[in-house]
């Protein structure tokens, strides 16, 4: 019998580290990393872009490397750390990156941005100080369909620069 009303053969209990925090979540293992990250913890930061981890929207970072949470199995995604968009700052306390985005205008529509922002957290958090060329490298499997890719380098070196000069 499920120990759960939700549960069932297929289902079980995981705890999950997301954003620095402990959750509980009542999931069949193979399910998507997005869909526990959306439909159960409500984190909206990571998107449904393509469905088949090649856009980038769906973009988190496990274990420090960008990560597409669209082909991600939540079942191996206990004991690593996630992080989403939600756990890079807040509206009154934005993370760095995220002030760069906005200072260079990066974005049109906006449904990169995720997958932008979240493979940028990840690139400065091992090459604080990346060429333009090592930054263009790291994105260029993030699409945008706005055509917002120059704004988006900008931010990159803005984020990288302010980073860099703050330590």
């Amino acid at each position: 019998m499920p120990n759960k009303p939700s549960e069932t053969k297929s289902n079980q209990t995981m705890f999950l580290q997301v954003n620095g925090s402990t959750c509980e979540i009542v999931a069949a293992r193979t399910t998507p990393l997005l869909y526990v990250l959306r439909n159960d913890l409500k984190l909206n930061g990571p998107k449904f872009g393509c469905g088949l981890g090649e856009c980038g929207a769906c973009t988190v970072i496990l274990d420090g490397l960008p990560a597409r949470s669209c082909v991600i199995p939540v079942g191996g995604c206990v004991d690593r750390s996630i992080l989403t968009l939600e756990g890079l700052g807040s509206r009154y306390d934005l993370d760095p990156i995220q002030s760069a985005f906005i200072a260079e205008e990066a974005a049109q529509c906006g449904y990169c941005l995720n997958g932008m922002i979240m493979t940028t957290k990840a690139l400065l958090a091992r090459n604080a100080r990346p060429s333009e060329q090592e930054a263009a490298e790291a994105l260029k499997y993030n699409l945008c369909r706005c055509g917002a890719h120059v704004e988006i380098l900008r931010a990159v070196m803005r984020a990288a620069s302010e980073t860099a000069s703050s330590e």
